[in-house]
This record gives C-alpha cells, structure tokens and sequence, in this order.
C-alpha cells in the first residue's frame, strides 16, 4: 500500500515510467502543447526576455535556461527569435537546458548541434542543483501538471495497492496541512512544489521565471486528474472500481494496459505554487491568462513582422497555427501564465 504520488511517480518516472522514454508530442503522441503547436510561443518568451535585458533586470551575459525541455524545441525557437530581433545577445548569453531523462537530454543535444553546429553552446545537466548561476532567466512548460499528487476526499487520502486497486485511508500531516490551508474538500494537493522553488532558489541567484500551465488560482471542487493516450482524455477514475456501471468506463481500456503507456495529469492550483515560490523569497511578478500574457510578451507584433517580410501562404500558414496558442476556446483561456522573481 503506498500513496498515490508514489503510484503517480512511478507511472511517469519509475523504471518502465511514461516519462523515461523519448515520447512524441503533437499529432502522432498522446497530446499536443504550446510549443508544437508553433514557434511563435518561443518567439514570445524570447521577447519577453530582451525587454527583461533591456530594463535592467538581467544582465546581457545572463543564462537562459528550461527545465523540462523535452527534445528541445522550445529553447531552439527562442535562439532562432533572438537571432532575428537582437542577435548581439547570442554573443554574451548562454544557454542550459535542466532534464532529469538522459535519453531526453541526448535528443536536445542532438537537435541543438543539428540546428546551430557550434554557433551555440548549450548545458545540459540533470538536475537544478547542477547549476550555480548569478542570474538566469528559466522558462518552462507543462511541467508542475506532471508532479506527483495526492487525491484527497474529505479527511481522506487516496492510496494504491497491488493490482491497480485503491482505497481513502489517513492523511498524512503535508496533505492535510495543505487541505486545511485552502479549504479543499475532493481533489488534488500536489507534492514537490516547495522543493523545486528552494532548489530555483538556490541554483540562481537572481532569476526571472516564466512558466504556463492549465489550471486556475482556486482548485476546482472535483478531480481533474486524467489521463492522455493518443489524443483521448481519459478520467482516472472511470478506470477503477469506484465506477461500477461498466458504461461509464472506456471501452477496451484498463490501468494495466496504460500505466506508463499514457500521461497522467491534473490541473495546477496557482495559488498553491504562488505561496511556495513566495516561501522561497521569489515574488509574484505577473499572472495572467495565456492568451493575456502573450499578447503582452508582443506575440501579435511579431506576427506582424512577419506578415511584413513573408509570402501571404506562409504567413497564414504561421497565423494559423499562433492562432491556436491565443484561441480562447483552445489554449488561450485555459492555460494560465505565471512569472517569478528572484531578487527584485
């Protein structure tokens, strides 16, 4: 009998985990985000930081540095942006990636050299506490929707036995202190965030961090803990035997036939990761919807420079997909943005 964190981790980091194997992302994975739907989210962020070096924040020799980087692609956009609109800056700044999975880390590697040769150099370690850096700017996405959780139910907390079986037993004294903390009744508290924001901390002495996620301020008063396989949104619960009517359960589909084969998921409670960066010394600088955030970050200006220098057939082929990062209805309300920082 373990908790259901430990379930959860070892679905997504355990041996045979879902997240210990290269997985594709977009059309041919288990699900889509923001930056394979298109490049102009990392053109974005990469706005968004030269006008951080241009008010004072960071100096022109800071690192940017993801965490969770997957192949890599987010960090390559931003290079290819940099490039465009200041490319004086990849002169001085210098590049990390933070990736626990080292088949992961050979695939950054990899594209990174396929892409830039030499022209770019790039750190890949393992783990923040690898880092030691005066300042930084971090990026991130999708990454606090892949932490281990609990599932609460009243006093109650979700634990796992053998066979894919579960049943509510004790709270331990985090979980509860976290139920008591934000009135939670049904739902998700999530483990980690505290250690994560101590180890940013830490590693930078200076930092400004950027990071979406869905999710909302308040948690929602039910589960949204799922799971993604090939596109499909699976409800967690409709697999095990807390669901009893057989047609409210997917046709075909077992846990034994998707642990570690799928994602497991739920949404971010922002207010919960706000109070444990504030914890570490960090301060709240902006939340905002995705869609808000990154038509402040200056995604329309750089889709107007495009226009301005592109064929009309590539331009709505690139507006058409950063439409999908804005949309209300898709990404754009959904997801939610947050930026941390560190010595302001």
């Amino acid at each position: 009998m373990i908790p259901f964190s430990d379930y959860m981790r070892e679905w997504l980091y355990g041996k045979e985990g879902y997240y210990t194997k290269f997985r594709t992302i977009g059309k041919e994975g288990d699900f889509y985000t923001a930056v394979s739907s298109s490049m102009f989210f990392g053109g974005a962020i990469a706005k968004r930081f030269i006008d951080v070096i241009d008010e004072g924040f960071l100096p022109e020799n800071t690192t940017i540095v993801e965490v969770g980087a997957h192949q890599g692609y987010l960090l390559a956009d931003m290079v290819q942006f940099i490039y465009t609109l200041r490319p004086e800056l990849l002169q001085t700044v210098h590049f990390a990636i933070v990736e626990p999975q080292q088949e992961n880390r050979e695939a950054q590697r990899k594209y990174f050299y396929e892409s830039f040769g030499d022209a770019v150099s790039l750190e890949l370690c393992g783990d923040l506490s690898e880092l030691s850096l005066s300042s930084a700017f971090v990026v991130a996405n999708e990454i606090f929707d892949a932490f281990p959780c609990e599932l609460v139910k009243g006093g109650e907390m979700l634990y796992a036995e053998a066979g894919h079986r579960f049943h509510f037993g004790q709270q331990d004294d985090f979980t509860a202190e976290i139920v008591q903390r934000y009135g939670l009744e049904k739902g998700e508290v999530a483990r980690g965030y505290e250690a994560f924001a101590a180890a940013m901390a830490k590693a930078f002495g200076k930092y400004e961090f950027v990071t979406f996620d869905y999710g909302d301020l308040e948690p929602r008063p039910d589960y949204s803990i799922r799971l993604y396989y090939k596109h499909q949104s699976i409800p967690f619960f409709a697999l095990t035997d807390f669901v009893e009517d057989a047609q409210e359960k997917p046709e075909g589909l077992t846990l034994e036939m998707l642990y570690g084969k799928s994602d497991i998921t739920y949404d971010v409670h922002f207010n919960h990761l706000i109070d444990a960066y504030k914890a570490s010394g960090a301060t709240l600088h902006e939340y905002r919807t995705q869609l808000a955030m990154l038509v402040n970050f200056g995604i329309i200006t750089l889709l107007d420079m495009l226009k301005q220098n592109a064929d009309e057939r590539t331009y709505q082929a690139e507006l058409n997909r950063a439409k999908m990062l804005i949309d209300p209805t898709f990404m754009g309300e959904r997801f939610k943005g947050v930026i941390f920082r560190k010595g302001e």
